[in-house]
């Protein structure tokens, strides 16, 4: 799911200030503590490969995040993708895998115990 700033309802719009919500952008029931991670990936970067080995080969945490810029093609275990340009917000349910066609800062918001598993299985893979 990703959803661009304009497509966020405005709740409050007066002078100075203006903000906006979506509801039910994924569930977090069931995960303990949150880690906040900012990624830098240049465009050419695929995690596929590294993801070799996990189940069904895909990282297995959900993320919340903010696209800075750049752009993302997530795709999901059913092989639908989606498209993650600069300036969106998104919700990467588990199951995905990541290719950057365009430099990206990412911000990401994910379960701590979950996605610091992967990220030390990639840091295997790396060395491996």
């Amino acid at each position: 799911m990703r959803i661009t700033k304009n497509d966020v309802p405005e709740k409050i719009n007066i002078p100075g200030a203006i903000a906006r919500q979506v509801t039910e952008f994924g569930d977090a029931t069931g995960y303990g503590k949150i880690a906040g991670e900012y990624f830098s990936l240049a465009a050419g970067v695929d995690i596929a490969p590294l993801l070799k080995g996990l189940e069904d080969d895909l990282c297995q945490s959900p993320h919340w995040g903010y696209l800075i810029e750049g752009e993302v093609t997530v795709t999901y275990l059913d092989g639908s993708k989606d498209l993650v340009l600069g300036g969106d917000l998104f919700y990467w349910p588990p199951g995905h895998t990541v290719a950057v066609s365009k430099d990206a800062e990412i911000i990401l918001f994910s379960p701590q115990q979950e996605h610091c598993a992967v990220v030390d299985h990639l840091r295997k893979q790396l060395v491996g």
